[in-house]
């Protein structure tokens, strides 16, 4: 149970409360800011709704891949070795 109904279990703890409101916020400015209230808290359900929909989705889309192929890593490529010229065995590599 939530600290704050906790505290709130008689008539008059209600009481004390609805009178605070109208300290803070006065008379005309408490239906707006209930207003605020619910709406804030509908984004906040939304927002949820919305992380556990992306979760979900993401989830099912594993299941979906075949569980023995992987995806291939990137291949490198790279140039070949260049190739030196051999001096022939028989000539003598003399400087002239």
């Amino acid at each position: 149970m939530s600290p704050l109904l906790a505290f709130l279990n008689s008539p008059q703890d209600w009481l004390l409360l609805a009178v605070i409101a109208v300290v803070l916020f006065g008379i005309k400015r408490l239906p707006e800011a209930g207003r605020s209230l619910g709406k804030g808290i509908n984004e906040f359900k939304k927002g949820l709704k919305g992380i556990e929909d992306d979760v979900t989705d993401t989830s099912a889309a594993h299941r979906n891949e075949p569980a023995g192929e992987l995806p291939r890593p990137p291949q490198r490529i790279t140039p070949a070795a260049p190739r030196f010229e051999e001096t022939p065995a028989d000539k003598p590599n003399t400087p002239s």
